[in-house]
């Protein structure tokens, strides 16, 4: 497997744990095991949210930037792929 193919991988892995913890904020679990999953979606994924939340305030009562993340994420991406397959 390429580095190039593995970072795709790893980049629709992390979008799927995105898109996931987005879901679930919208019940927002707070025990058991669906709680506990959601806690560590936040860890993983909150770093990377975070960032784009600083800067894209809520429109009432949408939060836009995990969109912004998530195009953001896939534009970046693609670039290291077309420079790891260039190579």
């Amino acid at each position: 497997m390429s580095v190039a193919a593995l970072l795709s991988q790893l980049v629709s892995f992390y979008e799927t744990l995105i898109i996931a913890y987005i879901i679930m904020s919208w019940i927002r679990p707070t025990d058991g095991l669906i709680g506990d999953i959601y806690r560590v979606l936040g860890t993983i994924t909150e770093p990377w949210l975070g960032i784009f939340r600083r800067f894209i305030p809520p429109i009432g009562m949408i939060d836009v930037s995990p969109i912004v993340a998530l195009i953001a994420l896939r534009i970046i991406a693609n670039a290291l792929i077309r420079l790891f397959v260039s190579l």
